[in-house]
């Protein structure tokens, strides 16, 4: 039997984390508390955390600080709520590396699917038993490894990338040549829902973008469709 999933929750507001807490609970998962960033530092330390769900609003710290710092040495995922209602916060939170983002007040049921689908996407990603030659990608001295989840740049170094670069990233090389809709990147990113309005496809490309192309202002390999989505245009 596996052992149940742990999800930390970083809110600084005591009626929220609790209810929260017990949505989670109810649900099986193992529940670890923080109401700041430094009781958040001490958690991770201290156990093996599977999914952070993290306030924006705190003490101290911000969430998005707090995001921003994560990601410098973190892959683990991330879903970011807020009671913020602006697009700017949504996508800043997207453009540090959330994996998803809700906004208060949200559905007790859709935080939980949404958690569940990154945590089945993130549990699938790691299960590649072996890499062969045909799983690996290469373009523009780049190599892109995907059982190692590992991008070397032309130099040989790594360059590090978020769960959601990797996974955009691989899926574009995967139909290189082939034009993408923003729906089917989003399919490929780990628990998200499709909605329309949903800028996380965009905000993806641009942080790769800055990662891989010369000139991210005048891409030469992922290249925007207007009004459809992306393709990849550099040949192996």
């Amino acid at each position: 039997m596996d052992a149940p999933k742990r999800v930390l929750i970083v809110e600084d507001d005591p009626t929220s984390l609790e209810l929260m807490a017990g949505y989670f609970e109810l649900e099986g998962f193992r529940v670890l508390r923080a109401s700041n960033g430094d009781e958040m530092d001490i958690a991770l330390r201290k156990a093996n955390v599977d999914l952070l769900c993290l306030d924006i609003r705190l003490p101290g710290r911000d969430g998005l600080s707090l995001l921003r710092e994560l990601r410098r040495s973190s892959d683990l995922p991330v879903i970011v709520i807020s009671s913020k209602t602006e697009d700017i916060d949504r996508i800043v939170a997207l453009e540090i590396g959330a994996d998803d983002y809700l906004d208060k007040p949200y559905n007790p049921r859709e935080l939980l699917a949404r958690a569940n689908n990154i945590l089945r996407r993130v549990s699938r990603s790691g299960q590649a038993p072996s890499e062969s030659t045909e799983d690996i990608y290469k373009f523009n001295g780049w190599t892109l490894a995907p059982a190692a989840r590992r991008l070397t740049a032309p130099d040989g170094s790594d360059v590090h990338l978020t769960r959601g670069e990797f996974e955009l990233l691989l899926a574009l090389q995967r139909h290189r040549g082939r034009v993408m809709q923003r729906d089917a990147l989003l399919d490929a990113l780990s628990g998200r829902e499709r909605d329309p309005f949903d800028r996380t496809v965009d905000v993806l490309v641009g942080r790769l973008r800055k990662k891989i192309e010369r000139d991210p202002k005048d891409p030469e390999l992922i290249i925007t469709v207007h009004g459809i989505g992306y393709v990849f245009l550099e040949k192996a």
